[in-house]
């Protein structure tokens, strides 16, 4: 794990609070991720990650709260954010109408790489994704998990400082998700934070941390190691099962 508690925080959130009129979103969340770091951010549905997420990627204000993501202020250099990240989402974001190489070469020019440097990276990431024979065909007729792979290249072939994947390995087979997570510890070895949900309790274990949230708070934030030391379980389904049973009862 590339975790390094004495590393730079590239994500500062400091009583992030998120209102849509009477309703709390993000109640007061505090948090910081290190560079490098695999930062896990979970919960049920309707906990309140994919609004924080989408407040992080800049597309969104918060109500209330000091926040910094990749060394700029969340209210006066949003555009400054968006061209340090990365983002995937569960539906890869990728024009099924686009083949392999178009979606490269599109995605690559939206972050600004110019045409010398789109065509080598292009062609670096078919060659390392063993793609080249699938550089012309349509993404919708490619395997899912080629366009989950894909869709995280893309994401990072401008070398972003942090990536923002919103439950990446939805409804791809184990082996695949597997490979899916090497690319991820690949990303991090390079110096690239990756801030990940994940509805598997499973790849929870293979983040440095995890955050997880309940009814808009964050119910706890340590290492996979310590939170199953500290809630007596063996798995991270399990501490994740006694929090939710929190609130049940």
């Amino acid at each position: 794990m590339s975790y390094r508690p004495e590393a730079e925080n590239i994500i500062i959130v400091k009583d992030l609070v998120k209102k849509f009129g009477s309703f709390t979103a993000n109640d007061h969340l505090n948090f910081e991720v290190k560079k490098g770091e695999i930062f896990g951010f979970l919960g049920a549905n309707g906990a309140g990650k994919t609004t924080a997420i989408r407040i992080l990627c800049g597309l969104s204000y918060p109500t209330s709260g000091k926040l910094n993501v990749g060394g700029f202020d969340i209210y006066n250099e949003r555009e400054k954010i968006k061209r340090n990240i990365g983002y995937m989402s569960q539906k890869f974001s990728l024009y099924d109408d686009l083949t392999v190489f178009e979606n490269i070469r599109f995605y690559a020019g939206i972050y600004g790489l110019r045409k010398k440097v789109i065509d080598k990276r292009a062609a670096d990431l078919m060659h390392k994704l063993d793609m080249k024979e699938a550089r012309d065909k349509l993404i919708r007729d490619i395997p899912l998990g080629w366009k989950q792979k894909l869709a995280f290249s893309v994401a990072i072939i401008h070398d972003p400082k942090i990536v923002f994947l919103d439950e990446p390995t939805g409804g791809v087979d184990p082996v695949t998700r597997r490979q899916f997570w090497d690319m991820i510890f690949e990303a991090s070895r390079k110096g690239i934070t990756v801030f990940v949900t994940t509805h598997y309790m499973d790849e929870a274990e293979y983040c440095d941390r995890v955050s997880i949230m309940v009814d808009g708070k964050i119910a706890a934030l340590d290492t996979p190691d310590n939170l199953k030391k500290h809630y007596g379980a063996g798995s991270m389904n399990e501490v994740f099962l006694k929090l939710a049973r929190v609130k049940v009862e």
